[in-house]
């Protein structure tokens, strides 16, 4: 049996491994399946699949066996008060129109990333837009870049700190993103791509019946799919996650969240040690698209 990683994360966005780097670990480990589902960007698909074409075995080879990389993408929106994640997946990378929606995204969190920079600079501390960025021009500037400048300035010890004394909801130098839609999320998704995911379902801090009054909400909307299977979820929460989303007539996703050493703890393919996606997750999501 083959095991899957819907849910990864590149140098693109806030993870700590290039896109070529995440492929050759995941065939390295024999995965079946790799989704690359940056924050708010594709621009780390085409290395991967150029990665790939590369490096897949011979059509007379068995042994070891090909694995599919997926186009995907992770979209931010604002649902009330709360940030939820959209997860998109075989997405159209190279289509002008879904690059010009997401550097217009691009372009908008720029701005608050140099905002913030601004505050820190205020206080004494040298936040500047290149050490975020540690040389890579296109990156996706989230928090955690924020954070490892913090750690490696000695400004804090780790991440948890960095959150809770100077990146959290309520701290000083936190500026919220500007806002994206569910429904702007969901058509972007929907118009370049085959299906949405929410992500995470339970990072959000909602109950229970609360995650189904946002299914509720999101599937009229384009929802196609639940993220079951995570690597902060326990077995009892998933076997949760997977009857509510067969109520409400979602497939059931799943993947590690991977980031690579700004998440230390989550390991490719497998997450905290115990995950295991089978193919047969993806096998019943093409069912659904194809």
């Amino acid at each position: 049996m083959r095991f899957i990683d819907l849910h990864v994360h590149t140098t693109a966005s806030d993870g700590s491994f290039t896109p070529s780097e995440v492929c050759q670990m995941a065939l390295d480990k024999g995965l079946a399946a790799l989704a690359i589902t940056d924050h708010d960007t594709v621009d780390g698909v085409p290395e991967a699949i150029r990665f790939m074409k590369n490096h897949q075995p011979a059509p007379d080879t068995q042994d070891p066996l090909p694995m599919e990389l997926i186009p995907g993408i992770e979209l931010s929106c604002n649902y009330g008060s709360r940030e939820i994640h959209i997860l998109g997946f075989y997405m159209d990378y190279t289509n002008p129109g879904l690059l010009a929606e997401l550097n217009a995204l691009k372009d908008a969190r720029f701005n608050r990333n140099v905002e913030m920079c601004k505050l820190f600079q205020r206080d004494g501390i040298d936040m500047t837009i290149e050490k975020l960025q540690e040389g890579n021009p296109d990156t996706v500037i989230t928090r955690a870049h924020f954070a490892r400048v913090l750690i490696e300035d000695g400004i804090v010890k780790n991440k948890d700190q960095a959150f809770k004394k100077y990146l959290g909801e309520k701290c000083r130098y936190y500026l919220p993103k500007p806002e994206v839609t569910c429904e702007r999320a969901l058509s972007i998704i929907n118009q370049y791509g085959k299906c949405a995911v929410l992500a995470h379902p339970l990072l959000y801090k909602l109950g229970y019946n609360q995650i189904e009054e946002l299914l509720d909400y999101l599937k009229p909307l384009g929802l196609k799919g639940l993220e079951a299977y995570h690597s902060s979820n326990n077995s009892y929460e998933s076997g949760k996650l997977r009857a509510i989303a067969d109520r409400h007539d979602l497939f059931v996703s799943g993947g590690t969240d991977f980031h690579g050493v700004i998440k230390p703890d989550i390991s490719l393919g497998t997450g905290r040690g115990g995950m295991r996606i089978t193919t047969g997750i993806l096998d019943n999501i093409k069912a659904h698209l194809f």
